[in-house]
């Protein structure tokens, strides 16, 4: 009978441990732990929410561990002197939480601006078809707040699982990603290949931010040497010629797809000085540095509306690295 109850005494703790407790005040308060929550672990939310505020962006937050999250951790313990070999030890969460003071969650209350957006509910997969509509905006409110807070829509959902995300006045819980003012000296711009990494060095070289990114493929290589910033473009429309011959879209005509934050560029396009290449967001953020892109440096759409904020015509970007993608990159 003894043994049937520490049994059970166990299972109930790995379960904990399985399952931990997901709210505003356990993820404020969470402390390193070498355990890990099977889903949503409320650390790794803290710790990407940081490394969001620090410019060392995990891409989307969603409480996981990912190579984009543990690449983030990487690139801040090397901008801190610390071991960059991207495991979130003791040292760099001390080192992480020393950054910010203020809780990394927060609610925020639904407006009625919010609930009256210009949704567009269904964007069809193929570009082409995607040019009969006038507008690419967000599908619905659930949509749009996620990208607003950078956070992966499941993780919203279990922050709020009474939220109907239908109604004004409704008070959630989101990530407080609020970000400092933009740096002010920016010197140049490095865009890694290998490592698929954009990252933003002021004049002594010194990393200011660093985030992912899905940087050409084989059909479709990225740019290798300098360019240069030409200008920047807010909430674009995205023109497509056939010369690009892209795979999947079958017709030889141009077609121009309406501007919105579900645009195939996204929400920003900063054009560079070779010709069709440029800087931009994306409707998928969940596949940013997982995927390849079309030539282009995409990242998330609120990664490089920050970049946007920093740059300005002849700011410098330097192409690194070989056109090598990792085994675990596929084609959108």
């Amino acid at each position: 009978m003894f043994r049937l109850f520490l049994a059970l005494a166990l299972m109930l703790a790995c379960g904990a441990t399985q399952a931990a407790k997901l709210d505003i005040d356990s993820v404020n308060q969470a402390q390193f732990s070498q355990d890990r929550a099977k889903d949503a672990d409320p650390m790794l939310i803290k710790a990407q929410i940081l490394l969001d505020r620090a410019r060392f962006s995990p891409g989307l937050i969603d409480g996981r561990l990912s190579d984009n999250f543990t690449k983030a951790v990487a690139a801040f313990q090397a901008a801190n002197g610390l071991p960059s070999d991207g495991t979130l030890t003791k040292e760099t969460w001390d080192k992480l939480t020393a950054t910010s003071i203020a809780p990394v969650l927060t609610t925020y209350e639904v407006t009625l601006r919010d609930v009256r957006s210009r949704f567009t509910r269904r964007i069809p997969a193929r570009m082409e078809r995607m040019a009969h509509l006038r507008r690419l905006g967000y599908r619905n409110l659930r949509e749009k707040l996620a990208e607003r807070f950078h956070v992966g829509q499941r993780l919203l959902t279990m922050l709020n699982p009474r939220a109907r995300f239908r109604k004004a006045g409704v008070n959630l819980v989101v990530p407080d990603v609020a970000r400092s003012g933009p740096p002010p000296a920016v010197a140049n711009i490095e865009v890694d290949k290998n490592s698929r990494q954009l990252r933003v060095l002021d004049p002594s070289g010194k990393w200011l931010a660093v985030y992912p990114a899905s940087i050409g493929s084989e059909e479709k290589p990225a740019p290798s040497g300098t360019a240069e910033v030409k200008h920047v473009v807010h909430n674009p429309t995205y023109h497509y010629n056939p010369k690009f011959a892209f795979k999947g879209i079958r017709t030889k005509r141009p077609f121009t797809i309406a501007a919105g934050p579900n645009n195939p560029v996204g929400s920003v396009w900063i054009d560079l000085s070779i010709e069709s290449y440029g800087i931009h967001g994306t409707p998928d953020p969940g596949k940013i540095g997982t995927t390849f892109s079309h030539g282009c440096i995409r990242m998330t759409n609120w990664d490089a509306e920050d970049l946007a904020s920093m740059v300005k015509p002849g700011t410098k970007i330097d192409f690194k690295g070989d056109a090598a993608q990792s085994e675990n990159a596929r084609s959108p």
